[in-house]
């Protein structure tokens, strides 16, 4: 037992064991075997590490965005004329990376709570028993009093006057938006390589942002845009979305390589139209365009009242994408090891055609194994008689040549 336990032990660190290499000179595996492996390069090379950039490590950006309008719009409805600024048209207003720009409204002023006739088509009614007290109705304005008024409508305690939004007003109130301006500033850091990035680079300064306005060849890297000009960029018509709304997302791309100068990385501005398509002629649509309903209240004559705004606007999206990239020795060796694992396939591929496929196939398997005769004692002869069993020991790499 002792003999046999270091013999092994002695077999494992003292012997050396090589694989036994097979020409085969067949013109078909051949050209086989060498475009499978042309095709492995091919993938190595262009996909993995050309396309993929599979020799460098990536991140993304942790980001910050912070928004500011500028732009006044003006209107006049019967004779009361009316400034709309900032602080009127933007919600919200602390300059975030989601806010929406109002250009058309409904107005509905003086209104007081009490008890009005609800809005036509809202609930209509005949008679008192058409109309059950306390109740509500998910599309009326407030709670029915049990009372059908004289227009054929239930009463409702509401604020009153209620709404009327049952015509929009057309051409928008607001057309002046499509000359506001939008400015962003966007700061991003790739915490992996300790980089840190502002859209206000390095060829832009407190003069060129004064006279700026960006466009996508002239002034590709000017942090200010023209709210027509974004609208337009996204694909809509600027009237056909300022009158019911609609959506549109702004993306701030950083795509950088910091092999190179970091100045290199610098953002790119796409738009892309989300909701408001005036392409939608779908006129039947549930709901159409984005709006919302705000209210400012205030106290006349000791009464509490308030003036309700219907507001359709344009909703801005600010979406910051990321990726950079940087050489690294780990990626590499991985994408080279994994490579050099795939070009196995070729010899897998010509075993099977060998072995299997060609009309020769029992010439090469006799080739590719090579057969041993073991004399194994057999201890049930009284004279130590000798049996021969055949062993089959497999050949593990072959060369392939035309």
């Amino acid at each position: 037992m002792k003999s046999h336990i270091s013999n092994a032990l002695s077999d494992f660190f003292f012997e050396y064991e090589t694989p036994r290499q097979v020409l085969v000179r067949n013109r078909r595996v051949g050209v086989v075997c060498r475009i499978i492996q042309l095709g492995v390069l091919a993938y190595i090379i262009g996909w993995v590490f050309i396309y993929e950039k599979g020799y460098q490590s990536a991140d993304t950006a942790v980001s910050s965005v912070f928004t500011k309008m500028k732009g006044v719009g003006y209107t006049s409805i019967n004779g009361s004329e009316r400034v709309w600024d900032v602080a009127d048209y933007v919600f919200p207003s602390q300059g975030d990376a989601s806010f929406v720009v109002m250009t058309n409204y409904i107005i509905t002023e003086g209104q007081e709570m009490g008890t009005c006739p609800e809005l036509h088509g809202k609930h209509n009614c005949s008679t008192n028993a058409d109309c059950e007290g306390g109740s509500f109705k998910r599309t009326g304005h407030g709670q029915m009093t049990g009372v059908c008024v004289e227009n054929k409508t239930c009463e409702v305690l509401a604020w009153c006057p209620v709404e009327d939004d049952h015509k929009i007003p057309d051409p928008p109130m607001l057309m002046s938006a499509e000359n506001y301006t939008l400015f962003i500033k966007n700061s991003v850091t790739f915490p992996l390589f300790g980089v840190s990035r502002s859209n206000l680079v390095e060829d832009i300064d407190a003069a060129y942002i004064s006279k700026c306005l960006h466009h996508p060849d002239d002034a590709p890297l000017c942090p200010i845009f023209k709210l027509g000009d974004i609208v337009k960029l996204s694909g809509f018509d600027f009237e056909t979305i300022a009158r019911v709304g609609g959506a549109i997302g702004i993306v701030v791309d950083w795509t950088c390589n910091f092999d190179v100068d970091v100045t290199h990385c610098k953002p790119q501005y796409n738009f892309h139209g989300l909701y408001g398509n005036a392409a939608e002629t779908d006129k039947a649509k549930a709901s159409v365009g984005y709006n919302f309903r705000y209210a400012k209240h205030y106290m006349d004559n000791k009464v509490q009242k308030r003036t309700l705004l219907k507001v359709f606007g344009i909703r801005f999206d600010i979406i910051v994408q990321s990726l950079a990239r940087k050489f690294d020795i780990i990626p590499t060796l991985t994408a080279i090891g994994s490579g050099v694992g795939i070009f196995g396939v070729a010899t897998v591929v010509c075993d099977l055609v060998l072995l299997y496929l060609l009309p020769k196939r029992a010439f090469y398997k006799n080739m590719k194994f090579k057969y041993t005769d073991t004399h194994v004692q057999d201890p049930d002869s009284e004279a130590g008689s000798t049996e021969t069993e055949v062993s089959k020991v497999r050949v593990s790499y072959i060369s392939y040549k035309k």
